[in-house]
């Protein structure tokens, strides 16, 4: 990680330097629900946050990377190298480089990165003779990609197995994922040649839309087709859940889309289910027979109540 691009992992949290596994944990929780994708549709500046929290708790949750982030700082990534004593040798000659990018590179080689990746760019004036560097750009080896899965699949979770560089990668998808998240699989992503640098894969994942649900936010909805009599009159129905088939009780005299709830039915949250949500949606037939016919009319005959009284007042002009 170049110096210009260093964060403190700690401040991104909101963390003092002896913060507990717990605390980071907790911190991590909160900024992540608060700046998530799905919280913030078409913000590129929260998503570039919940980036930067994904970043930081990845190291600092990490007994060893935190270890090493807080002894060499922006260099932690490249700290894995070690002398023959089995410490990493941050022993220096700074006198002996003829300018500030080979000292740097020079670094970060003795700490596994390959030369010329430490994205600093530009040179210094040489005292020994050395010639001013031309600018360097740093080498993204990350690669990212779409993966659709279906909307069973993204309920119940699933393993996919990609081919990415000629290589076969298991993927474990867990449930209740949601389109527009991003998973990242470390070190699958493109390979430098001669360095064995590797990058980072990213999935953005979407979901095929299923005929009958839709997931809103947390919730879980369907339209359900219902009669005119069980509106009216009330009624026990079965209906189908993701558990398999449940009773919903429709009260009498329940308008048309009007929604009904089974709460904890829905879709698998972090901590437990969301809500199932059906949308009541009267279904009338294309024939009605002579009984129900004779009915209606005796309805007609005997009904108290004029639907349009209070739309005529409020129409005239």
């Amino acid at each position: 990680m170049a110096a210009s691009n260093y964060r403190d992992y700690f401040k991104v949290l909101g963390l003092e330097r002896n913060a507990t596994s717990a605390s980071i944990k907790r911190a991590f929780r909160k900024l992540a629900r608060k700046h998530h994708p799905d919280v913030n549709p078409g913000n590129s500046q929260a998503e570039e946050q919940f980036k930067e929290i994904n970043e930081a708790y990845e190291v600092l949750s990490d007994p060893e990377k935190r270890r090493r982030y807080e002894q060499f700082g922006q260099y932690w990534n490249q700290a894995s190298g070690s002398g023959s004593n089995g410490s990493v040798n941050t022993e220096f000659d700074f006198g002996g480089y003829g300018n500030f990018d080979d000292f740097v590179n020079d670094l970060l080689g003795r700490f596994g990165g390959a030369r010329g990746s430490s994205g600093f760019s530009g040179g210094f004036a040489s005292s020994q003779g050395f010639p001013r560097n031309e600018p360097r750009s740093t080498l993204n080896l990350d690669a990212e990609t779409t993966l659709q899965i279906s909307f069973a699949e993204a309920f119940h979770g699933t393993t996919r197995t990609l081919s990415v560089n000629e290589e076969r990668v298991q993927i474990q998808i867990p449930k209740g994922m949601k389109p527009g998240v991003r998973l990242r699989l470390k070190g699958k992503g493109n390979l430098q040649p001669g360095t064995g640098r590797r990058g980072d894969l990213y999935l953005n994942l979407s979901m095929k839309p299923h005929s009958i649900w839709r997931l809103e936010d947390d919730k879980l909805i369907a339209n359900l087709p219902v009669s005119i009599d069980e509106l009216a009159l009330g009624a026990v129905i079965t209906v189908m859940t993701p558990d398999g088939k449940a009773q919903l009780n429709i009260p009498s005299g329940t308008s048309p889309g009007k929604s009904l709830r089974l709460k904890g039915k829905g879709w698998p949250l972090e901590e437990g289910r969301g809500d199932l949500i059906f949308s009541l949606n009267m279904i009338l037939p294309d024939h009605w027979s002579d009984e129900e016919l004779l009915l209606f009319k005796q309805l007609q005959k005997i009904r108290f109540n004029d639907p349009r009284k209070s739309w005529l007042k409020s129409a005239s002009l």
